[in-house]
């Protein structure tokens, strides 16, 4: 039934209305998650884990027919700047959707009982990126709330640009595989994501739902380009891997679209790389 509710060329119309399908979806995602799983003595622990799970579920149909669609265009229409612009729409779609995940998550996150321990692979990951030295300290302290916003370890700024360039690179190659292998399966490590920042927003503004708006703007500052990034790619394996399917290899148009599968690909590293860029000298400023 859910499925219904979206069409992804009217979403390509109304991009912003993604927003509040993210933002039923996100919640939706916990509440199932929480009912189902919350009260079990062992899978409890593992709530962060099935909340990303029912998400990506909820969002499959839109991003597997949105992709479809993209790719029909490759088919369609030989200018490539042409393409790019449509390809852009579809983007910004998905872009919604995501900060409507992460509204959600954010205030789900800070509102409902006991829930760090719902999010802790989240907080588990965000603690291994950010102290990975003080790992079970962090996990303590942002456990219970108690936040240490410090950063262990003193490194140059070219060393960070590299470790945060090399590490979206790599989150970069699995969405192209994923996506690859099954044309939405990239979703998975984009809600995955939207339920990280998440957590640090919440950890950033210390469960204060009036800091919300900062802590957003904190993370989304830099998080945006990232994630249109990781899109993009989506979109470009995607795309390529519906053209298999469809043994567009055997045509001629299927050089067309590998040329615009890869030149998705080069534009979401270079927007990887102004990301970093963004995160090492522009963040620090601001916040």
């Amino acid at each position: 039934m859910l499925e219904l509710l979206l069409n992804p060329k009217r979403a390509e119309r109304e991009p912003w209305q993604m927003f509040f399908i993210g933002l039923f979806y996100a919640t939706l995602s916990i509440l199932a998650a929480t009912l189902v799983f919350g009260s079990d003595p062992v899978l409890s622990r593992y709530v962060g884990i099935f909340i990303v799970t029912f998400c990506v579920i909820f969002s499959m149909p839109f991003v597997y027919y949105t992709i479809k669609l993209e790719e029909r265009k490759d088919l369609e229409n030989d200018k490539e700047m042409t393409l790019l612009r449509e390809h852009g729409k579809a983007i910004l779609s998905f872009l919604w959707l995501f900060l409507g995940f992460v509204v959600a998550f954010s205030i789900m996150y800070m509102v409902i009982p006991n829930g760090q321990e719902n999010f802790r692979a989240q907080i588990e990951t965000f603690c291994q990126i950010n102290r990975p030295a003080n790992f079970q300290s962090c996990i303590n302290q942002y456990g219970i709330g108690e936040v240490d916003e410090g950063v262990t370890g003193a490194v140059t700024s070219k060393e960070r640009i590299f470790s945060i360039f090399s590490n979206n690179i790599y989150v970069l190659i699995f969405t192209i595989l994923f996506s690859l292998i099954f044309g939405a399966g990239a979703i998975f490590i984009l809600a995955w994501n939207a339920t990280v920042i998440s957590a640090a927003i919440g950890i950033f503004i210390k469960s204060s739902i009036l800091q919300l708006p900062m802590g957003i703007l904190r993370y989304m500052v830099h998080g945006l380009p990232e994630v249109a990034a990781y899109f993009i790619a989506a979109l470009a394996g995607g795309i390529l891997s519906l053209a298999v399917i469809r043994h567009d290899f055997r045509s001629e148009k299927f050089w067309a679209i590998m040329e615009d599968v890869l030149t998705l690909i080069l534009v979401s590293m270079i927007i990887l790389f102004a990301a970093a860029l963004i995160e090492v000298f522009i963040i620090p400023k601001l916040f």
